[in-house]
């Protein structure tokens, strides 16, 4: 039975099921949670950097350029924390003990490193649903824990199909 429950977390539509799945089995185990938030530029939303070609003959465009980038990351952060904070609140609630942190890195190095420092029996994510070339271009970083975890990991699929059209949550527990 796990005692520690690691939860990563991104602001994707999946990350709402990947909580209440956690926030189920640490209910069930008596179990702790540890929400983990990783910001990354791959995370769907996370603000582009910004290119500029022709900095040399407009040299007051890089410097604009830039403070937006910044002012977008500082924003994305901010909801990011903001997230981390509604998620403890309904599990604090819920009678369980939780914390969270946010840290910048790659994701699947980032949660295997946390997974072990933090001495997490086991990790609870989504899975983005990607394949073919976008797999192979972007990773899975569900796949990077899978293979480096040094605890056991819980993939919490998408109940939405790539084709766009949704399934029941019970039509897809009894497929699997």
């Amino acid at each position: 039975m796990p005692n520690k429950i690691l939860v990563a977390l991104d602001r994707s539509e999946i990350g709402q099921q990947v909580f209440e799945q956690a926030l189920v089995l640490a209910k069930a185990t008596k179990a702790d949670l540890l929400l983990l938030h990783v910001l990354s530029p791959e995370e769907e939303g996370s603000p582009h950097i910004p290119m500029v070609s022709n900095y040399d003959y407009y040299p007051g465009l890089s410097g604009q350029s830039f403070d937006i980038y910044q002012n977008q990351w500082d924003n994305f952060k901010a909801e990011g924390v903001k997230m981390l904070q509604n998620f403890a609140a309904q599990a604090n609630t819920a009678g369980i003990s939780t914390e969270f942190t946010q840290t910048m890195g790659n994701p699947g190095k980032t949660i295997c490193k946390l997974a072990t420092n933090c001495g997490a029996n086991l990790i609870v994510m989504g899975h983005r649903g990607l394949s073919g070339i976008r797999e192979l271009l972007l990773g899975s970083v569900s796949n990077y824990v899978l293979h480096h975890a040094p605890c056991s990991v819980y993939v919490v699929r998408s109940l939405v199909k790539a084709e766009g059209t949704e399934e029941s949550s019970q039509q897809q527990v009894l497929s699997a």
